[in-house]
């Protein structure tokens, strides 16, 4: 998952983790650790996106954390791409760039549809 991802709840309201289940049956969510420190940088924003992030690192704290390798050179976003393809896992995202890069490598993407619920997506 990435950081928009875990912020989904907050911005649309749904239950990111019933949605999950009932969209995959049994799951493990997993977090980078440069995800979680991405949203706790992002905690210190006021409104409604600083609050969106405190929930998003809340759920974050509940999913298994990797460790991020060599975070000081790739975005975040690089990184959970080269750990989905590494892995060969799903990524939740609302991120253009990254499910198009995720589509671009046989990667499945899950995605919020039409601001209610998640959708599997693959190409």
């Amino acid at each position: 998952m990435d950081a928009n991802a875990l912020m989904m709840p907050a911005q649309f309201h749904i239950d990111l983790f019933d949605e999950l289940r009932n969209l995959l049956g049994g799951f493990e969510p997993i977090v980078l650790s440069s995800v979680i420190h991405e949203l706790e940088g992002l905690t210190r924003a006021k409104g409604r996106n600083g609050a969106a992030a405190r929930l998003g690192l809340t759920l974050g704290e509940k999913c298994t954390i990797a460790e991020s390798r060599d975070a000081s050179a790739r975005t975040v976003d690089d990184q959970v791409i080269d750990y989905a393809v590494q892995n060969i896992c799903l990524v939740v995202t609302n991120d253009r760039r990254v499910r198009d890069a995720l589509f671009e490598r046989g990667i499945g993407v899950i995605s919020m549809r039409k601001q209610q619920k998640l959708e599997l997506l693959r190409r």
